[in-house]
């Protein structure tokens, strides 16, 4: 059984975009923005000081806001690290 994958370090780097450090050293970027301007539950996230209240989860499962309401939006680590490779890779094929 492999270990659950967790985030170590969350920082955001402009409004809409973390950058992020998992457990076993792989380190990414990813760009939350086109989640977020869909609205509903993520319209919070739309204020950049609201995004600057990014919180990591004290085992590294998720990161996490909470919105004026009291209510959590938040984003798992696994589905986390497979858009950060998937936007790196995306990247990569641009810049060739």
């Amino acid at each position: 059984m492999t270990p659950a994958l967790r985030i170590t370090l969350a920082e955001p780097v402009i409004p809409g975009v973390v950058k992020l450090v998992f457990t076993g050293g792989y380190e990414g970027v990813v760009d939350l923005r086109p989640i977020i301007a869909r609205g509903q539950i993520f319209t919070y996230l739309q204020t950049p000081e609201h995004f600057a209240r990014l919180q990591l989860d004290e085992y590294g499962h998720h990161i996490f806001w909470v919105d004026e309401n009291g209510y959590e939006i938040d984003f798992g680590a696994d589905q986390l690290r497979k858009d950060c490779e998937k936007q790196a890779q995306l990247h990569l094929l641009a810049a060739s």
